[in-house]
């Protein structure tokens, strides 16, 4: 089987101005596939880490989409904006009075009031589903959205620098958080509990799960050589290993269930030559494939 019919997960620096979907769309061009896909939006003026799917690669993103993530971001107090960012209309503006007498240690007591296990209501214009259609596409037809807020988890809210300009306050900011955290929410609610709106001016994803920036190629450069990495890289760089034998590798390329073995979570199956065949789990008295990297039909 062919690195190339495997396929395997490539990973993006995806630039400003681009949706994810217009990146799925060039990857297809540059890798001659329609078997393309991503494993978790960034908004267009975000940059950083976009991990893509290619081939086999796209059966092995649904593994991925509730894997941490951390971002580099600048967020402005002052102002409030239909979008929760700098692309939105302002819907409300601060006194520069108001603004210039928020202390430092205000500003840090709230980014600490929201960090940990917290409730989060996401930004109207998302990509959420609501009765079958984005919310975004809802607010853009002039519906009035609002998602409930639901549970999400910030495990470090930094902030590197504060800098203060007339008529607002950047904030340069470190997150890492868990997935479904929308960091336009966090910059919106910032600026809410401080009374002078907020939004998000600059975000950089910096990480998904184990796939880092210094990991990823920028677009223009796939086009030249169009890379990603195998499946035999990635399900082991995601997972801890469990090394199989031939026999064992070959059944779960046929999706057979060996002996349990007392694991807890999910695993990469690893044969004695180094390949990943499967993810596999423990369900009750079977050890069972979730994922067949090299199914045997390929």
């Amino acid at each position: 089987m062919s690195s190339q019919v495997l396929g395997g997960i490539a990973i993006v620096d995806k630039p400003a101005g681009m949706t994810s979907h217009d990146v799925v769309s060039t990857l297809r061009r540059y890798f001659g596939t329609r078997k393309v896909g991503h494993a978790g939006t960034l908004d267009p003026m975000a940059t950083g880490v976009l991990v893509a799917g290619i081939n086999r690669g796209t059966k092995f993103l649904a593994h991925l989409t509730k894997a941490d993530k951390r971002y580099k971001g600048t967020i402005r107090l002052g102002s409030a904006t239909t979008t929760d960012d700098r692309e939105g209309e302002i819907i409300s503006q601060a006194k520069p009075a108001a603004i210039a007498a928020i202390e430092d240690e205000r500003i840090l007591q709230g980014v600490a009031d929201l960090s940990g296990d917290i409730m989060q209501r996401p930004t109207a214009v998302s990509a959420i589903k609501i009765n079958g259609k984005r919310a975004h596409e809802r607010v853009r037809e002039g519906e009035d959205v609002v998602i409930p807020a639901r549970p999400v988890r910030i495990d470090s809210f930094k902030v590197h620098e504060i800098r203060r300009g007339e008529g607002f306050i950047d904030l340069d900011v470190d997150v890492a958080c868990s997935s479904g955290t929308y960091i336009r929410a966090l910059a919106r609610d910032l600026g809410e509990a401080l009374g002078v709106g907020g939004h998000l001016t600059a975000l950089r994803r910096t990480a998904v799960g184990s796939f880092s920036i210094e990991q990823a190629t920028e677009l223009a450069l796939l086009e030249e050589e169009p890379k990603f990495m195998s499946l035999d890289e990635a399900l082991p760089l995601c997972f801890p290993v469990l090394e199989v034998t031939t026999q064992e590798a070959a059944d779960l390329a046929m999706g057979k269930w060996l002996e349990p073995r007392g694991l807890k979570g999910t695993f990469a199956a690893v044969d004695p030559e180094g390949r990943a065949v499967a993810l596999v789990k423990e369900q009750g008295k079977r050890l069972a494939t979730v994922f067949v990297a090299r199914p045997s039909t390929l």
